[in-house]
């Protein structure tokens, strides 16, 4: 993959510090220490587990009007078991700051958070609006993105599965894997970015009938191919996007963030139930790792990360989400491993966010 590819202990736990450090500047010793006396500063909040909390879910799906119709809400569609709305993530040696909705709003008003990427990202999106409508339910909204208009926060998001752009030619639709222009038109608007790409590099198939999400050919480079090897092909895609935001953001008016690489629970062989997949899952699993190891393409996240000059701050989530085989719609929506039910383990995401744009107001 190159140097751009790869990333030393140094530069990954520099970003985990500065994380840290971002989070505990704005809430000091008291509020940031857990009863083991570990600030904020001095704790990873990527590493944990998950706790049962009786005062769990934040929220009420059924009063959520912003879920999406692709099966997000899982007890609308049927899911008789609520215990997976209950658990908490718990960092080692300290505590997440508990989500307050209006606070939120009032730090962020007049910015725009934008969610770029595939449908994940829409997940997440969708359980921002649904904490934050739990917080002030008779907010005037627009349909189209979010809008908190009293407060002047948008919550937008932009499709861009691969981030880099997809662009019809006449040999047919072409996947650029060294071009963001079309796809990045919208993106200097948001305040907050929070750019997230897997799923589909990860496809054999790049979805050919979802005229949308189709390409025929990929370009490296001055080479057109049919195909080329995914994982090079995404650690291409996300240098381009690396370019892009070191050429484009300014740090004092703009926070960026990249979201981790995001788990399906296909595969029980992944978590040491050879045979399974999530379909039927109603406890999270409860270990220090997982079985099925780190995903590969983690370290190339970080390794371009690390050659940027530009903060781009990681959400480490792979690791916490993949412990929770439990938290998909499963059969509840076509044996549905990839996505998250809401309310749900998206809602932790969003509070990991929210601990990071604490310092910026």
């Amino acid at each position: 993959m190159g140097s751009k590819a790869r990333m030393g202990f140094g530069s990954l736990f520099f970003h985990y510090v500065l994380l840290a450090l971002f989070v505990a500047s704005s809430y000091g010793e008291t509020a940031g220490s857990s009863s083991g006396g570990r600030s904020l500063a001095q704790c990873n909040l990527f590493q944990g587990s998950w706790v049962y909390d009786e005062s769990y879910p934040l929220y009420d799906s059924a009063s959520c009007p912003f879920i999406s119709k692709m099966g997000f809400d899982c007890l609308k569609s049927g899911r008789p078991d609520e215990n997976y709305l209950k658990y908490r993530w718990k960092p080692d040696g300290c505590e997440l700051p508990r989500f307050d909705g209006k606070d939120f709003l009032q730090r962020m008003r007049g910015k725009t958070i934008m969610f770029v990427g595939d449908s994940i990202s829409l997940n997440q999106r969708d359980s921002l609006a649904c904490l934050l409508h739990a917080a002030v339910p008779d907010i005037v909204v627009s349909s189209d993105d979010v809008k908190f208009e009293d407060y002047n926060v948008t919550l937008s998001r932009s499709l861009a599965q691969y981030l880099v752009d997809i662009v019809p030619e006449e040999i047919g639709n072409v996947l650029k894997l060294d071009s963001v222009q079309q796809n990045a038109q919208g993106w200097l608007r948001a305040d907050v970015l929070i750019f997230n790409s897997f799923l589909w590099w990860n496809r054999s198939n790049p979805g050919r009938p979802i005229l949308w999400h189709r390409w025929d050919y990929i370009q490296d480079g001055n080479q057109i191919l049919k195909d080329m090897n995914r994982t090079e092909a995404m650690a291409k895609a996300l240098n381009t996007w690396a370019r892009w935001v070191d050429s484009n953001i300014d740090p004092n008016t703009k926070k960026v963030f990249y979201f981790g690489i995001p788990p399906t629970h296909m595969h029980g062989a992944d978590w040491g139930e050879p045979g399974k997949s999530c379909v039927g899952e109603t406890e999270p699993l409860m270990a220090k790792t997982y079985p099925g190891g780190p995903i590969p393409q983690e370290s190339i996240v970080r390794g371009v990360l690390g050659s940027m000059s530009k903060p781009v701050y990681l959400l480490d989530i792979t690791f916490l989400t993949q412990l929770r085989k439990d938290g998909h719609p499963g059969q509840y929506n076509g044996g549905d491993c990839t996505h998250w039910c809401l309310a749900g383990v998206p809602d932790t995401w969003n509070l990991l966010l929210n601990a990071a744009l604490l310092e910026w107001s």
